[in-house]
């Protein structure tokens, strides 16, 4: 046991002196000691639950042979911090998560751990911990929302746009506010939260349906009793998540993130749990995959997309996984004890309308792809299967903003217009700093209805619920001097995005002289946290990891 290194022996009566202050009996103490990482608070509608998820998984703890030791961790909702100066924190309290685990786990010499995440930054702040702890875990998430009546947060945030153009009334928006987040859980569709809870189980530390089964279904909670027994017999049996998370399951959990549609989020997010791992992540390896993978869901933020519950009722990531299984690397370690072939065999899919065949899918190639060109050498990520046909070529003008909201300002004075490509830059993981979410300028334009005929491209990224022309990630960011801080009002900019390409459309020599004479925007004087993240952060293209 790795806890004896703290309780065992005469010399540490002290250590045994405390826990007993904190009410464990010599017999609990005794046992393996299994820290349950919760992350809820009062203010996340995905995480307002959690505390019923933490003790079903003290539950399935205890009745299995451990004593639970819950502990919290931070978790911030995306969506309230969405459109302000909160965003600028979302991505850099990635880090924080997983470094306050790694000072609970080690301080206290913990020997398993059972992770209860649910939102955006959460989730991979989790599996980074997970990676660098490397003691038996698993992870429960909290579930999805329902959807009332196919709508969404996204709906709200589109219904804003409309609302501008006056195609939206005050009170059928407000009908919406009302409607569209009808339970607890993370938001309904696959954005960031979700990708990343489904991604869970196709990269082996979660237990089927931990990405699917909604935040207030009983089966939630019998799933986190199951999770809480589950990790008992890992660390009986020595499983540890690097063990799971090898360079088999990374591919894994690409091809399913390709057939799910996923959010370019996790992109990011599987580079730096790899890099956690000490597994190479490849950023080029991912159109590689994509032209392998079928785009086999079609879930919001795709126009008339199913939710997560429709994805769970058509069977869940494991019937998904199953559809995929001659592309999948089938011996690759779970959770369950047993190999990824072993575990999703019995999963079939349910209908053909939520997840399509091998053989029907949506599209040949897969959700995510990643664009290389003179804007974006380092590449720059797109969600392929959440832009309409016509918006996979195209060529548009370009109208440069330095900040999101002086982009957000233009489009709300209706500056825009069909053909425009919105450049907004100094929105990277330095630059920004902390990369925010551009939702709040694309829910506007698919409101407004120039999501078909106006991109938008970033070294800033875009919440899993953007749809349209939203290519982010752009590396390196401006900050860095990459391409994209030369570019110019009334420049040409070109993308395909089913040959991976995008292009400023101005030769070599004209650049190169643009960065002698444009200076960069210097970076301002940060104080507190920021201040020490702009020094550390890497670039989007290398997840942007410390």
């Amino acid at each position: 046991m790795h806890s004896n290194s703290m309780k065992k022996g005469p010399e540490r009566a002290p250590q045994r002196s405390l826990l007993k202050a904190s009410g464990l009996t010599d017999s609990q103490i005794a046992k393996p000691l299994v820290g349950v990482v919760n992350s809820f608070n009062e203010i996340v509608p995905g995480h307002i639950e959690l505390q019923t998820i933490a003790r079903a998984v003290k539950d399935g703890v205890l009745a299995n042979g451990g004593t639970p030791l819950e502990f919290n961790t931070i978790a911030m909702c995306d969506g309230i911090a969405m459109g302000h100066e909160g965003m600028k924190y979302s991505l850099v309290s990635r880090e924080i998560i997983t470094d306050s685990i790694e000072i609970m786990a080690k301080s206290h010499a913990l020997d398993a751990l059972v992770f209860i995440p649910n939102c955006d930054k959460i989730v991979p702040g989790m599996l980074m911990a997970a990676a660098r702890l490397n003691l038996p875990s698993i992870f429960v998430s909290g579930g999805p929302m329902l959807s009332a009546d196919g709508t969404d947060l996204i709906s709200v945030f589109e219904a804003v746009g409309r609302h501008r153009v006056g195609k939206c009334s005050d009170e059928e928006l407000l009908t919406l506010e009302d409607n569209a987040c009808p339970t607890c859980g993370s938001c309904a569709g696959m954005f960031t939260a979700n990708s990343m809870n489904c991604l869970s189980e196709a990269i082996g530390m979660a237990l089927p349906g931990n990405g699917t089964i909604p935040a207030v279904y009983s089966a939630r909670k019998r799933l986190a009793k199951r999770a809480g027994e589950q990790v008992m017999e890992l660390y009986r049996a020595n499983i540890r998540p690097l063990d799971i998370m090898t360079r088999k399951s990374f591919h894994n959990a690409l091809t399913v993130d390709m057939a799910l549609g996923c959010s370019t989020n996790s992109v990011l997010h599987l580079a730096a749990i790899a890099h956690e791992a000490d597994i190479e992540f490849d950023l080029r390896t991912l159109n590689d995959i994509s032209e392998n993978t079928p785009n086999l869901c079609r879930l919001s933020p795709v126009k008339g997309g199913n939710h997560i519950q429709d994805l769970d009722t058509a069977g869940g990531v494991y019937a998904v996984m199953n559809e995929l299984r001659e592309l999948l690397n089938l011996d690759a370690m779970t959770v369950n004890c047993i190999d990824v072939g072993e575990s999703i065999k019995d999963h079939k899919r349910r209908g053909d309308s939520v997840i399509r065949p091998l053989n029907d899918p949506y599209s040949a190639t897969g959700g995510i792809a990643v664009l290389y060109g003179n804007l974006a050498p380092d590449g720059a990520v797109v969600k392929r299967s959440a832009v309409a046909p016509e918006m996979l070529q195209f060529t548009g003008t370009a109208r440069v903003f330095e900040c999101e909201e002086d982009a957000a300002t233009a489009i709300n004075a209706l500056e825009i217009k069909a053909g425009d490509a919105i450049i907004i830059r100094y929105e990277g993981p330095a630059g920004g700093p902390g990369m925010r979410e551009m939702l709040a300028a694309t829910s506007s334009l698919a409101g407004m209805g120039l999501d078909n005929t106006v991109a938008l491209i970033t070294d800033g990224r875009f919440s899993g619920g953007s749809r349209g022309g939203a290519i982010g990630h752009v590396s390196p960011e401006a900050t860095s001097g990459g391409p994209i801080a030369y570019v110019k009002d009334g420049d040409k900019i070109s993308f395909d995005m089913e040959k991976y390409t995008i292009s400023l459309d101005i030769c070599d020599i004209e650049l190169a002289e643009r960065k002698k004479n444009m200076k960069l925007r210097p970076m301002p004087n940060h104080k507190g946290y920021h201040a020490r993240y702009v020094k550390m952060v890497s670039s989007a293209d290398k997840g942007a990891i410390l």
